[in-house]
């Protein structure tokens, strides 16, 4: 096995609650959240990391054969594990298997228990015995953002509950408890500076981990297992047999639940779904996300509608309807749970569209809402566009115009929000593009049920028609009216406009110039991972995300690619083209090909953040992206279904129709 290819390759195994147990395929650790027990005390936030990691070896005639390896500062792997494993795969869960030399081999699982704060590590002995497993937990009690060094604090004592060993590293922190086919032998010991390939991230992440002591299984008297929990409240087994008849249940549930799932992409997408209180949300990415508005807006669209996970979707939706502030909803929930954050004029507006198109769904299947449920989510879809009519936080208004302004110095409020300290890399005050195609496909969806909205949309449908049209360059203008002055407009060529033309259910182009938009944004901003956010020649491009964290903010969209955007573009391609069936099957092999391929790379099975905008397209940022994800799964829909009529916005209640 190519050890350096397999430790940059990454798999998650999320809790249903926020929390997750992650690595590499080579089993290495090369990341800060790279841990076996990292429950969200709070879901789906407040997430701790408790336990880090595991050393183990075999025990043969033949000596101690290593089958764990760890990354030292400065580069060192130790001990030689890795290069003993000759398989690995992540179906139905991350499986290993190890070459003892002897002609046997051990088979290692790591599964997450759905529900629970719970991982399941189990080891299988292929070949006549004797062999014993040592098992040393590598345990910290950290925010999972910080690292972990070694101090007189830390409390190595072990307590016994039963069958199950318990650890209380330290105070506020939750307890460890870990079930054990194995007998347990105290042995405190620091084992120090882990995680130096983190610095290529321009990280600072050497910690040092602390491990109670050793458990000991045997190997041949069938299948070996820890099992790790935080906050558990199953009773604790009382013997080994108890485990393994424990862990036989666990992982006999786990696999028919993942064995219901009809695709990879169907079962990804059931990662990123978790509870918030008595509701359900959605994990913007592993490992370093929780739930951001806008990410489950666009989202939920591919992850829930698309898979017919109407129930999932409502659930999602209501749990956010709650939420609406003068006409906002919180772009973004911090882990500390300290004040929600209003920081987006895109996300409330998102909501609006999702919501319109469950309301659709609901009107086909009329047990997916309650009169009620549907009450609810109509009324906060009103709230959003009344407060965006009146006028709200950060200068967000509704234009004589028709469209909807927005921003002011200080505050980035589109999805392209990065910043290096206080100077905000791309400011889009004004009226960006995609703001308005998300505007008036909000009109649209409440004219469903509020006639108040028609005239607006009409405006605004004649707005766009008469000033986003940019003749020379022939595509869309990114804002027009920048910083709010009247005609100023800014002509960079970024991913924004294909909004216009695809990806939303009302389109506000069609003809020629739709077809124009959409072969500027493939000729200067398709890769094989996605849409670039910046076309290469244009000023300020960057082709590369890489360096330390100041440096990859500033290029974060000034060309680096995002998948999410390949729904979109495919729908927009496929709907100048008539959506014809020899247009999807073209769409499917240059379009989608590539980023299935993609899913045996990085975050296995899933679709990363971001790309490179130059060649190779190397993946980057969050390995496990929900809204990469739910986007590809609506491109992948969007290829496989036949002839639809277009719809355009003069098809809306909302408007009578101004082609732009």
């Amino acid at each position: 096995m190519d050890i350096d290819r397999a430790s940059s390759r990454e798999w998650i195994e999320p809790d249903g609650l926020g929390g997750f147990a992650s690595g590499t395929a080579s089993g290495e650790r090369t990341r800060r959240y790279h841990g076996l027990l990292l429950p969200a005390t709070t879901p789906p936030t407040g997430r701790m990391m408790l336990v880090n990691g595991l050393e183990v070896w075999a025990l043969t005639p033949a000596g101690r054969v290593a089958l764990s390896t760890h990354l030292y500062s400065p580069g060192v792997r130790h001990p030689d594990g890795a290069s003993r494993l000759t398989a690995f795969t992540t179906h139905p869960w991350p499986t290993w298997t190890w070459d003892l030399g002897d002609g046997r081999s051990v088979v290692g699982e790591v599964v997450g228990v759905r529900g629970a704060s719970r991982v399941v590590c189990a080891w299988t002995l292929v070949g006549p015995g004797p062999v014993t497993l040592e098992i040393q937990p590598l345990l910290s009690g950290r925010d999972y953002h910080s690292l972990h060094h070694e101090n007189a604090a830390f409390r190595f004592d072990t307590a016994v509950d039963g069958g199950a060993l318990e650890w209380r590293p330290y105070d506020g922190v939750p307890a460890v408890r870990c079930l054990t086919t194995g007998t347990f032998h105290a042995r405190p010991e620091w084992f120090r500076q882990f995680y130096a390939r983190e610095r290529d991230r321009g990280l600072d992440a050497v910690e040092d981990l602390a491990s109670p002591g050793v458990i000991q299984c045997a190997l041949h008297d069938g299948r070996a297992a820890c099992v790790f929990e935080s906050g558990a409240s199953s009773p604790a087994p009382g013997s080994a047999r108890d485990v393994r008849a424990a862990v036989t249940t666990w992982l006999a549930a786990e696999r028919r639940r993942r064995k219901a799932f009809p695709t990879p992409l169907h079962r990804a997408a059931d990662a990123y779904l978790v509870s918030r209180g008595r509701g359900r949300t959605i994990v913007a990415g592993y490992p370093w996300f929780t739930d951001w508005g806008r990410d489950t807006f666009i989202a939920v669209r591919g992850l829930c509608l698309a898979t017919g996970r109407f129930a999932d979707a409502r659930d999602i939706l209501l749990e956010w309807a709650g939420a609406v502030d003068q006409g906002m909803l919180p772009n973004r929930f911090p882990d500390a749970g300290s004040t929600p954050e209003f920081n987006a004029v895109d996300a409330s507006l998102w909501f609006v569209v999702a919501a319109g198109e469950l309301l659709e769904a609901a009107a086909r299947q009329p047990r997916v809402l309650s009169r009620a449920q549907a009450q609810r989510l109509r009324e906060a879809m009103t709230a959003i566009l009344d407060g965006y009519a009146r006028g709200t936080r950060y200068r967000i208004h509704l234009d004589d115009d028709g469209l909807v302004a927005a921003g002011e110095a200080g505050q980035q409020l589109t999805w392209m929000d990065a910043r290096v300290g206080d100077r905000e890399i791309t400011p889009r005050i004004g009226k960006p593009v995609e703001v308005q195609a998300l505007w008036l496909n909000a009109l649209a969806a409440a004219s469903a049920f509020d006639d108040r909205w028609t005239a607006v949309a009409e405006r605004g449908a004649a707005t766009v028609a008469a000033r986003f049209w940019n003749a020379e360059r022939r595509m869309l203008y990114d804002v027009v009216d920048v910083d709010h002055r009247p005609g100023a407009v800014d002509g960079a060529c970024r991913p924004n406009q294909i909004l216009a033309v695809g990806g939303l259910p009302i389109r506000l182009l069609t003809g020629p110039r739709a077809r124009a938009v959409v072969d500027a944004v493939e000729s200067r901003l398709w890769t094989p991972m996605g849409l670039r956010s910046l076309a290469p020649d244009e000023p300020g491009y960057a082709g590369r995300y890489e360096g330390p964290p100041w440096m990859r903010d500033a290029v974060y969209h000034q060309g680096t690619v995002w998948p999410w955007l390949v729904a979109p573009f495919v729908d927009a391609w496929l709907s100048v083209r008539g959506n014809a069936a020899a247009a999807r099957g073209e769409a499917e092999r240059r379009f989608l090909a590539p980023l299935i391929a993609h899913l045996d790379e990085a975050g296995l099975g899933h679709v990363s953040e971001i790309a490179d905008g130059d060649p190779p397209f190397t993946p980057r940022g969050c390995p496990f992206q929900a809204w990469s994800v739910g986007e590809l799964i609506r491109a992948s829909a969007r290829c496989a279904e036949g002839e639809r009529p277009a719809r355009d916005i003069s098809s809306s209640r909302a408007s009578k129709g101004v082609e732009v």
